[in-house]
């Protein structure tokens, strides 16, 4: 009589988040970008050794979540305070093929409302240390529509 593994791919891919102790660990420096335009930098503003001028530099853990990081954005800029103001998170990283950046869509949080990528974290979304964070940040007034990820529960 064969066995059948009853694991699925979807599930060999999932790494278990190991949990962090963030009284014993070190916190990383993350260096995050923003933009109050709605849109990510582009990824040729990191070429070169330089890096747009509007970066933050926060001490956190890998399994710092969106929503985390979202409030910590919000002390810095009273302006993204605002109900409904939405982020949207990519990871920006240097391209093991060549000497450019590339950026990764990796979620979107609202502020005022419970959204699906909330409890997302940096190390679910294969953050290194090293790499960089860049949120586009757009007021509620020119918030584009919902989509279905960005729907509250």
């Amino acid at each position: 009589m064969a066995l059948e593994s009853r694991i699925t791919q979807e599930e060999i891919k999932k790494e278990p988040e190991k949990p962090i102790d963030r009284e014993k660990t070190c916190p990383l420096l993350l260096r995050v970008f923003t933009t109050n335009s709605g849109r990510h930098h582009r990824a040729d503003e990191f070429a070169r050794g330089n890096v747009p001028s509007s970066e933050l530099q926060i001490y956190t853990w890998m399994d710092a979540t969106l929503k985390e990081l979202t409030s910590l954005v919000k002390e810095v800029y009273p302006d993204a305070r605002k109900k409904m103001t939405h982020f949207s998170f990519a990871i920006v990283f240097p391209d093991p093929r060549g000497k450019v950046y590339r950026l990764k869509d990796i979620g979107n949080t609202i502020s005022g409302r419970k959204g699906a990528d909330d409890s997302m974290t940096l190390q679910s979304q294969r953050f290194q240390i090293g790499d960089y964070l860049d949120i586009a940040i757009t007021p509620p007034n020119r918030a584009p529509p919902l989509n279905p990820r960005m729907r509250p529960f």
